[in-house]
């Protein structure tokens, strides 16, 4: 992309905002992990234990810092995700399993997932190891898969997991977005 995708905008809200604001909206509380610039304002934040090696070892830093037994994880350049599909997914959370995540024909959605704290032993030892794809550290753990049946009710037409990889995912996010009110830019908005 270029650019610090948790800095840009859609509809005057930055992705991180919009992401912290879905998150709250599912009654989560969100926690930050990365770089100085993914602080935000009234939001927990640590540094990730692997600066730059990517999300799986940012997963591990999270489930070592957390208190909560299961945690949700979202990549903010997700801008399709909605509280109805996080509140599912938090629903499915069962101690017979390391983590929870949907799956589609390109395979699993290792940053739109549940992960227990049992995960964090697993995925730290695959970080040490030099595991880097979160799909790969996903292979080290017991993973309960939603398949297509169980989120496509949710799925805005085929873009319920799309991120943001390229300028042109970046303007077409802003375009679709732009036509439907999302709650995030209404409370903006209003104010």
């Amino acid at each position: 992309m270029g650019t610090d995708k948790a800095a840009l905008e859609i509809g005057g809200v930055t992705m991180l905002d919009r992401a912290i604001e879905l998150l709250r909206s599912a009654g989560v509380e969100p926690v930050i992990l990365g770089g100085e610039a993914e602080r935000a304002a009234g939001v927990l934040w640590f540094a990730d234990d692997w600066p730059g090696a990517g999300p799986l070892g940012a997963i591990a830093t999270a489930l070592r810092v957390t208190e909560s037994e299961w945690n949700l994880v979202i990549a903010c350049d997700m801008p399709y995700l909605t509280k109805e599909w996080l509140e599912l997914l938090i629903s499915c959370a069962v101690p017979e399993f390391d983590a929870v995540a949907p799956r589609n024909a390109k395979g699993p959605e290792p940053l739109c997932a549940l992960y227990s704290r049992t995960a964090e032993p697993k995925l730290r030892g695959a970080m040490e190891r030099g595991v880097r794809r979160a799909t790969d550290g996903l292979k080290e753990l017991r993973v309960m898969y939603l398949e297509s049946e169980t989120w496509k009710s949710f799925d805005s037409g085929g873009l319920l997991f799309k991120n943001m990889n390229e300028p042109a995912d970046y303007e077409e996010a802003k375009v679709r977005l732009s036509r439907q009110a999302t709650p995030v830019t209404k409370k903006k908005n209003e104010k």
